[in-house]
Formats: structure tokens, sequence, C-alpha cells
């Protein structure tokens, strides 16, 4: 089992933590990983693009000349894709770029994702953290305490009102709870803090 340093928020080693194999420690699988990750971005698309047709666009009440007689090809309305300022033909039109992978695929994204960071020894494990009340100044402490100066994603147990508001302000911090993180939030960021619990946590749901 892969073993990390349990840190304090002063970032002191306070212990170690042994590291379920089967979670931090699997092969991670990159197919799985890209096919997971482009379905997160998929998801976070709005797809709100749209265009107007033939019935949309404004005019075109009328036939503009008469079917027969004139010489020219018939038309009935000047709205007409083929006409300037007519209705467009197939284009976009809102909907949901969303879908979904087998539950034992995703499992194994975040498995991978979260090796991963283990094989490359961008991960972190607190002892716990927690403020009294939101303070940015204070949260900056721990992560020069921590020697964190890249992108973070910090993993915690449970939403902590006060660990939220104090990284909010923060580039290049993102705090997520263990049953929210991400494959896409993972790999988002150079490095990973989790706490104890947290680390708990995500080893009861996935090994």
């Amino acid at each position: 089992m892969p073993k990390v340093a349990l840190l304090n928020q002063t970032g002191s080693q306070v212990g170690e933590v042994e590291l379920n194999d089967s979670v931090f420690g699997i092969e991670p699988n990159e197919a799985v990983l890209f096919e997971t990750v482009i379905m997160q971005r998929a998801s976070l698309r709005q797809g709100n693009h749209n265009v107007k047709n033939r019935s949309e666009v404004a005019g075109g009440g009328r036939k503009p000349w008469r079917q027969k007689g004139t010489g020219r090809a018939r038309q009935g309305s000047i709205r007409s894709p083929q006409w300037r300022g007519g209705g467009v033909v197939f284009g976009p039109t809102p909907r949901s770029y969303s879908y979904k992978l087998p539950k034992k695929v995703r499992r194994l994204a975040i498995k991978s994702a979260l090796s991963t960071k283990v094989a490359e020894e961008n991960i972190l494990v607190l002892e716990a953290l927690a403020f009294e009340s939101p303070k940015t100044k204070e949260f900056v402490a721990i992560l020069k305490n921590l020697s964190i100066n890249k992108k973070v994603l910090v993993v915690t147990d449970e939403l902590d009102e006060n660990v939220a508001l104090s990284a909010r302000n923060i580039p290049g911090v993102t705090v997520v709870t263990s049953e929210g993180v991400t494959v896409l939030d993972v790999l988002g960021h150079d490095q990973l803090i989790m706490t104890k619990a947290a680390v708990e946590k995500v080893e009861e749901v996935l090994a």
C-alpha cells in the first residue's frame, strides 16, 4: 500500500497514512481518463446556440411575384433559405450535449486520476482543515506552510463554509467535498490536498 505523510496545518508531519491500493495504487487507464474528461467537458457545455429557420425570420408573408408568366423562377417567400436574409437550413438549435458513461467506467476513471497524483507525488494528506471564521490570509499561510505554489484542489470530507469562503478569492485554489470530486477536477489541478477524513470517505466508496 502506498504511504504518504500526514501533515497538520503548519506543514509539520504528525504521522503516516496508508492509502488503499485498489483506489490510490492502480495502474492508471489513460483511455478511460480521456473518455471521462470528454464526457464531463461535454456536460459543461451550455448548448444555447440557435439560428432562425424560415418560420422564425421576419418578413416573407406574401408571394414575391405571381407563379407564372414572369420568366423568373417560382418563389413562394422572400425568406426561403436561398434568399439573402432567409432562414437557415439545418443550423444549430439549443440542445444538451451531456451523456453518461457506465458506472464502472466512471469509478475506474476517478481511481485512475487519484492513482496518477499518488504516482507523481502530487498528493498531500492533512490531519484536518478548519477555520473559526472565513480568513483568506490564514488559508494562504497554510498553502505557504505546505509549499504549494501551483493550482491545487482541496478535498474535504464535508462542506465547511469557512474553508470554502477562505479559499474563494485565491487564484488557482478549488475546494470540493469528497462526494463532489471529479476526474476533471483532479486532472485540472497540479496538486491535490485531501483531509484524512476525505481519504477515508473516498476509500469507503471506491474500494
